[in-house]
């Protein structure tokens, strides 16, 4: 496929497009991933993640469209491709009634690895996943952080130039999403590329680059700060305040507030007037007595900016069906 430098990119694809018995799951999308870097893959669930991803690795056959992976074409060489990956589902993919090492052994016999390399490349995955003291324990007595270790380094046996990551910190505690990500960075420091899938919006940030889909539409793409300034044209205004369920209600039906989330114990609120969203949202809880300690104007956060763009979306999707 044509690209300005195509040997800079580990996936480049154009028009991907990917349709089920009438329903359409991808929508003739197109993006680039820089070699080296960590790629975001951002939407709802049902936007078209998965099966983009399946596409890419040579699992699922494109409809129409045109792809690269390492260099290979996803429709002709989709075997070659998965020697050249890593991928790493949400639910791990491990057997539980193997011991850690004992997983590390069965998939280094999967990826056909060489008798040669294959103890060195088990030390280093122990080693850099921190399994040491877990090498001889079963699976299925693993917490949830050390089975997304396990998972990882099972996905690297193979030494693969570009890894795939679908949802992997999917019901994992904080600390192992941090440590999880601290990995991520190693690996990338060595020149590994990462796509990964995620509908954690901290962890977006952690991106070089982000793609966000819905329903099945590429709707915005670009940095964590270019997507802030590009799609965020509104002001956010953080709200604390009594009873912010109920107040989140009352303040989204002022006509000079576009949209209101919850974030913790706080809402945010998206309008195009700062100040005229601001002297509406105090009128309104003095009248019903509620208790306001903060309302400030904020920097929006990356999860303003994609409810901002679903929202949006939503809306026009529903207008077109409206006028159809």
């Amino acid at each position: 496929m044509r690209s300005n430098n195509p040997d800079n990119f580990a996936v480049a694809v154009r028009d991907l497009h990917k349709q089920f018995d009438g329903f359409i799951a991808v929508d003739r999308i197109s993006f680039e991933v820089r070699k080296g870097k960590i790629f975001g893959f951002l939407g709802p669930n049902g936007a078209g993640k998965s099966t983009t991803i399946r596409m890419l690795c040579g699992i699922l056959p494109p409809t129409s469209g045109e792809g690269r992976v390492a260099g290979l074409d996803i429709y002709t060489q989709r075997e070659q491709i998965k020697r050249q990956i890593g991928y790493m589902s949400q639910k791990f993919s491990l057997y539980e009634d193997l011991t850690v090492e004992e997983n590390i052994n069965f998939y280094s016999g999967i990826y056909q690895i060489s008798e040669n390399t294959r103890k060195q490349r088990k030390e280093w995955v122990i080693d850099m996943a921190g399994l040491h003291r877990h090498r001889g324990s079963l699976t299925r007595v693993l917490s949830g952080g050390w089975k997304q270790r396990l998972a990882l380094g099972c996905a690297l046996l193979h030494d693969p130039s570009i890894l795939f990551l679908d949802e992997p910190t999917s019901g994992v505690d904080p600390i192992s999403r941090r440590q999880f990500w601290d990995l991520i960075y190693e690996l990338t420091g060595r020149g590994v590329t990462v796509f990964v899938t995620t509908h954690y919006m901290d962890e977006a940030e952690y991106c070089d680059r982000l793609g966000l889909i819905y329903d099945g539409k590429l709707i915005a793409l670009g940095t964590p700060e270019e997507l802030k300034i590009k799609y965020m044209k509104d002001s956010v205004l953080e709200v604390s305040c009594e009873r912010p369920m109920e107040a989140m209600g009352m303040i989204r039906q002022l006509d000079s507030v576009k949209e209101v989330t919850l974030f913790g114990n706080d809402l945010h609120a998206v309008a195009t007037d700062a100040e005229a969203a601001e002297a509406a949202i105090q009128l309104l809880l003095r009248e019903k007595e509620m208790t306001l300690s903060r309302l400030e104007k904020i920097a929006p956060a990356l999860e303003d900016v994609f409810v901002s763009l679903i929202e949006a979306q939503g809306k026009s999707t529903y207008a077109g069906g409206e006028n159809s």
